[in-house]
């Protein structure tokens, strides 16, 4: 949910450590890091948005920039928590999720009004597709897709080479491709459609912006 025409008297009310203007940041953005940290993996998803918006609150003060470029900001402190869990694991980045696991993280964060939708992309096979990607396809994926995020930001969040982000995007897509249980491109289309993010999914499929 954006914040949209407040952004700018949110984010002066955050700095000066207004606490009714924090909880709106976090009210807007927590879930989205936590369906980030759900959809790659997290096994402690709450503790880490947690600690992402403990690290928001001491370093609100020193951001500029727009409401594009904090989401961005707030999604690389998510990544780099994810990445010192994974360490903390052992997980290696090749690992695969385990079957379903991705079908019940998404299942927690759909709210009532999701829940069809969410059935009818488990139906179609895109959750099981989502499940066969890479960590680092995944979440280039999620993060074109969940948080909307141009290629450029993608390879800055990950720091990787947008060449290589670019691969990793391409490499995702043909493996959706695979194994989605669907006729053609434009039936995957409109399975998204019905969770709102059909534009994201066309962006991240033709457009390399």
């Amino acid at each position: 949910m954006a914040i949209g025409v407040r952004f700018d008297e949110v984010l002066a009310g955050a700095q000066a450590g207004d606490h009714s203007a924090l909880e709106d940041l976090y009210r807007d953005l927590s879930p989205l890091v936590l369906g980030y940290l759900r959809a790659n993996g997290s096994k402690e998803p709450e503790d880490l948005t947690a600690e992402v918006f403990i690290a928001v609150v001491r370093g609100i003060a020193r951001f500029e920039g727009d409401e594009t470029s904090l989401r961005s900001w707030i999604l690389t402190i998510a990544h780099r928590r994810l990445t010192d869990e994974f360490r903390r694991r052992g997980r290696r980045p090749e690992d695969p999720l385990e079957p379903g696991a991705l079908r019940e993280r998404l299942r927690v964060i759909a709210d009532t009004a999701e829940s069809e939708a969410l059935e009818r992309l488990s139906s179609a096979g895109v959750i099981e597709a989502l499940e066969r990607l890479t960590p680092d396809q995944r979440a280039v994926i999620t993060l074109r897709v969940i948080a909307d995020l141009p290629i450029k930001e993608v390879a800055e969040l990950l720091n990787k080479p947008v060449t290589a982000v670019k691969s990793l995007q391409h490499r995702a897509l043909a493996t959706l491709g695979r194994h989605l249980d669907m006729g053609s491109e434009a039936a995957m289309s409109g399975e998204l459609t019905t969770q709102g993010r059909s534009s994201r999914i066309e962006t991240a499929t033709r457009s390399d912006d």
